[in-house]
Formats: C-alpha cells, structure tokens, sequence
C-alpha cells in the first residue's frame, strides 16, 4: 500500500495484548500473563530439604515427587514477570540443596496463559484460574505434557479450527464438571527449545481420570490428524505448595 506522492504508508500498530469477550460492548484487553516453568530433577532422596531454598523465593510454587522415578522430583514456577521467572527460580535452584542434586534438561516445560478471544472473565482466565487449580490442595496429581501440532492444521479455515478444536474443549469441560480434572493451558511458541507450541497441565484429586482424560482426547479429530507430537509426560503428586 503506498500513499498518493508513491511514499509507502505506515503499516497499522501492532496490538498483541490479550482479548477476552466484550462487556457490554466494551472489548476486555490484558496485557498480563502467567508464566510457569517445570524443572525436573533426579537423585532427590528427601524432597523436604527443598523447601527452604523454593520458600525463599517468595514466588508461587509447587514441588512433584514424580511417579516414574524413584528419586526424581518437580518444580513448577509460577510468575506473572520474567524477570521475576528467571531471577529467583535461578536463585532457588542454584542454592546448595539443588546442587547434589542430577538436572533433566529433556523434562523441562515453559509457558504464558492465553486467550482465545471468548472469555467471559479474561484476568481470571489469565491469572487466577491457573493459579487456583495449580495450588488447589484438593488436587494432589498431576500430569504435563508439551504438544506441537502438524503444519497442516493452521493452512485450515478459522471456523474449522474451531470446530476441531471445540471437540477437545467440550471433553475438558465435561471432565472439569465432574470434578474429576481441570486444566492449565499455556503457549509456548519460541520459548521451547524443541519447537512445542503449546504446554497442558491437568490437576485433580486421583490420578486415573487424568489419565482417562488424555485417553479420550485421543480420539478427537485434533489428536488424530493434526498432533505432530505429545510429550514427554511429567507425572507427579504434590509433596508442597509455596505462595508468597
């Protein structure tokens, strides 16, 4: 596009805030995000003497006693600031108590909060609702996985992503009115170092319907024909839980 005297015309600001649903009209804007962050680590005998280190941080924490390794553990860091992220997660898992400790690059998991542009409720879909099911006391279990999903899938039409994608929101929604799970949906385009594009966590009270869950999107459409990749599964019981 060029202006009448030919020069090229100033390309339209760029507005990458997160939307939610209108209100009354008015659209809903956020430019706050929750970012969370696992680490995975092995050789840890006693989980108890991490929490001095992960306390100190005065950050929203949770510490995992994995289920598929005796001596592995998890650390999930909760922020809204990166820098925050970076500062005192580096602060905690460089003290002396992590350091005899065997690090697991491969099981390492970062990630934002989004929105789709349908939330009737955007900070408490950004921040709040994240926060509430990764520190719930009644949801002990947990699993995380990354995904990527094949190329194809984004060439697809708008109303046709969303009605795949639909199929799978409508699975989420039923299993969380059960009371049986309920999710942490994160993007992380560019912040994996394996090209995942999206992090999911399911939080919940027993472990087998997590895992039935996961079984039953299977089927869907989205997991079919337009998952690339899903994994590795990080799955853990919550030893303790920090809030600032």
């Amino acid at each position: 596009m060029h202006t009448e005297k030919g020069r090229p015309a100033r390309p339209e600001p760029l507005d990458i805030r997160e939307a939610g649903a209108p209100i009354d009209g008015e659209p809903q804007v956020s430019n706050k995000r929750l970012f969370c962050q696992l680490h995975v680590f092995s050789g840890c005998r006693d989980p108890g003497v991490l929490s001095k280190s992960l306390e100190a941080t005065g950050m929203n924490t949770v510490l995992y006693e994995e289920l598929n390794h005796p001596s592995s553990i998890g650390v999930l860091f909760m922020a809204e600031e990166t820098t925050t992220l970076i500062t005192e997660m580096r602060s905690a898992l460089t003290s002396i108590a992590f350091s005899k400790l065997t690090y697991r690059p491969e099981m390492t998991m970062i990630g934002r909060t989004y929105a789709t542009g349908r939330e009737p409720d955007l900070e408490q879909w950004l921040i709040n609702k994240p926060l509430q099911n990764a520190l719930n006391p009644d949801c002990p279990w947990a699993i995380w996985y990354p995904l990527r999903r094949k190329p194809e899938f984004y060439r697809l039409e708008p109303r046709e992503r969303g009605r795949i994608l639909g199929e799978h929101a409508r699975l989420g929604r039923n299993y969380a009115a059960g009371g049986y799970a309920s999710d942490i949906r994160l993007a992380c385009f560019g912040l994996d170092p394996n090209d995942n594009e999206f992090v999911i966590g399911l939080v919940g009270a027993e472990l087998y319907p997590l895992s039935r869950l996961i079984q039953d999107m299977r089927q869907t459409e989205q997991t079919t024909k337009y998952i690339e990749s899903l994994g590795p599964f990080f799955v853990g019981k919550v030893r303790q839980r920090f809030t600032p």
